[in-house]
């Protein structure tokens, strides 16, 4: 049975530990709802993958539960076309009337 010789200083345990470290994970934004998901993966929040929907979140959810997902979704939406009006440019009647 091998038996060390000598002692290893605290220095050159930490040399060999240096590689051991968590690393953070790479998170991207989910295109439909916004929340960070891995890449390459279904979103858990919605249930969608490259632009379809997969996995019908909301049938798993209980009645109060899904309720509130329903309306955080509407929001969403809301939200994204609030948006595109204000990126379209004013027509000629729209401005009479501002």
């Amino acid at each position: 049975m091998g038996v060390p010789t000598q002692r290893h200083t605290k220095s050159r345990r930490n040399k060999r530990r240096m590689h051991i470290v968590l690393k953070q994970p790479v998170l991207t934004r989910c295109p439909k709802c916004g929340k960070p998901v891995l890449p390459h993966t279904i979103c858990p929040n919605c249930g969608y993958y490259k632009g379809r929907e997969v996995i019908d979140v909301l049938a798993k959810l209980e009645k109060k539960e899904r309720k509130k997902r329903e309306k955080e979704i509407k929001v969403k939406e809301r939200e994204e076309k609030k948006e595109l009006k204000k990126e379209r440019p004013l027509s000629w009647k729209e401005m009479s009337r501002k």
